[in-house]
């Protein structure tokens, strides 16, 4: 299973694990008996140059799988595969309670094993780590195997993967049908917004169904704590508090439709239904949103604008959820050294810095802040020797309609040069990003889109809907070709481009 953590046997690892006898690997080897393939290791140039050695290994849980399924190494193998466990009698096991524990939320269980414990936690490696922390604990009351779940559905229930304490580093895939049989009751499942130890704690076997409630997640808090502050306009906190209201939103929906996904087919199909444990509560949902648009994009530009420290944080959550609130295109980041670059440079305008300035920088140590005076659009240098880079973002249009389009050059972005003689990064929608070149099936159509637009309009505000039956074929084409480091294509070749017409593009 894709889920479980992988650990490496070598030979002495294997025979330890099977207990076997000098030569008799071979003989497992050599035999009919579906042995697990090994593999050589792989070694680095410098280990090779050393004369180190490419020792055989095998994948520690496969072999433990495949021990549980021998009859001669059954009790070798893995607890939970043992082909016995389906045909013989089990007697009820008995709930022990809930545990909280190093590695999340656990429920422990009597059965006729031993003690099993499982973990509701979706964490990888949880599963061995806890068997590891067990193994090393003569407190450990008992527990042979834990199970933590698997972000999926398995035969007969959520999928689990499983480790033992006798041998914490191999796990294996659980069926949780099985474990049911075990434990002698229906096993409860936490949906994942949900799966937490205040709410887990409060369930013991009788118990029907939890209501509980989901709790802000930390970009929810961070815009609600946000809110709370002063602003010099009610859009901007409208906006914030409408984000918020969002994200919770969202996050409401994805319990419902992993509640129904289970629901339908987490269990057995000839078994009973999943036993669903806790559910959010429904009244006051869905939270309340922001129609008006209008007022949406004027908070998030004095969010954008706004000097104080407060503004960082929730306008890069912004960002990241809706990039179309703000009045600007895509991120975009040139090479300091292009000569078009250094052209546009010389006309930004330094600047105090502002919370969008702040997200542009990102971590970046040694940076200087700009503004485009023509675009508006916000201006970060990072690094002031020729190696640096200029990070901004794009314009939605360019700011003269008078000026014609004289040429493009292709140079880290495509760059619009007018008839004035000034020079642009090219205007672009949020979401998409202007390119050419061959691009190993897709075409730079976005590209050939707003150069068209622009051809007849320079100061229209770009539009990228539709752009695969939108974008002129031919001027896609010549796009599409490979192109020197700042070539510059006049205007005059991107009409005729744009004129001919080419049925095989």
């Amino acid at each position: 299973m894709a889920g479980r953590r992988t650990a490496f046997l070598r030979r002495h690892d294997v025979e330890r694990l099977l207990q076997l006898a000098k030569g008799e690997l071979e003989h497992l080897l050599e035999g009919g008996e579906d042995f697990p393939r090994g593999s050589r290791e792989h070694l680095g140039q410098l280990d090779r140059a050393l004369g180190k050695e490419a020792h055989w290994r095998w994948d520690g849980g496969s072999v433990y799988v495949w021990a549980a399924s021998s009859s001669r190494f059954r009790e070798r193998g893995a607890k939970l595969l043992d082909p016995a466990l389906e045909t013989r009698a089990v007697a009820p096991g008995t709930w022990i309670g809930f545990q909280p524990t190093s590695q999340g939320p656990a429920t422990d269980w009597e059965t006729d094993l031993g003690v099993v414990r499982i973990l509701h936690t979706t964490r990888r490696g949880a599963a061995s780590a806890m068997a590891e922390e067990l193994a090393e604990d003569a407190g450990s009351q008992g527990v042979i195997t834990v199970c933590a779940l698997y972000c999926d559905i398995g035969f007969s229930g959520p999928a689990l993967i499983a480790a033992d304490t006798a041998q914490p580093p191999l796990e294996y895939e659980a069926q949780w049908g099985l474990v049911t049989r075990l434990v002698g009751h229906p096993l409860p499942w936490w949906p994942s917004e949900l799966r937490r130890s205040d709410v887990i704690s409060q369930w013991t076997p009788g118990v029907t169904v939890t209501i509980a409630e989901v709790l802000p997640d930390e970009r929810e808090s961070t815009l609600r704590k946000a809110a709370s502050f002063w602003w010099p306009d009610d859009a901007a906190q409208t906006a914030l508090t409408d984000l918020a209201n969002s994200l919770r939103n969202q996050r409401i929906s994805s319990l419902n439709s992993e509640i129904r996904i289970f629901g339908e087919h987490g269990a057995h199909p000839h078994g009973d239904p999943l036993f669903i444990a806790a559910r959010h509560r429904t009244e006051g949902y869905p939270l309340p949103r922001t129609s008006d648009r209008d007022v949406l994009a004027a908070g998030w530009r004095t969010i954008a604008s706004s000097q104080l420290f407060e503004a960082y944080e929730p306008l890069e959550i912004g960002m990241y959820c809706d990039p179309s609130l703000l009045p600007f295109g895509p991120h975009t980041e040139v090479s300091a050294r292009g000569p078009a670059t250094r052209r546009w440079a010389q006309q930004l305008a330094p600047c105090a810095p502002t919370a969008l300035h702040a997200v542009l920088a990102d971590d970046a140590q040694d940076v200087t802040f700009y503004t485009d005076p023509a675009t508006g659009i916000p201006v970060v240098r990072k690094g002031s020797s020729r190696q640096g880079a200029w990070v901004f973002l794009a314009p939605l249009r360019l700011p003269d309609r008078d000026a014609q389009l004289r040429s493009v050059i292709l140079e880290d972005t495509v760059w619009i040069q007018t008839a004035d003689g000034r020079i642009y990064p090219g205007p672009c929608t949020p979401g998409d990003h202007l390119w050419w070149g061959p691009g190993g099936g897709d075409q730079p159509t976005e590209t050939a889109l707003v150069i068209s637009q622009l051809l007849d309009d320079p100061g229209a505000e770009v539009s990228l809907a539709d752009r695969w039956s939108q974008a002129p074929r031919s001027l896609t084409k010549l796009l599409n070709q490979s192109h020197r480091y700042g070539t510059e294509l006049p205007r005059a070749a991107l009409e005729y481009a744009r004129a001919q017409q080419d049925n095989n593009v």
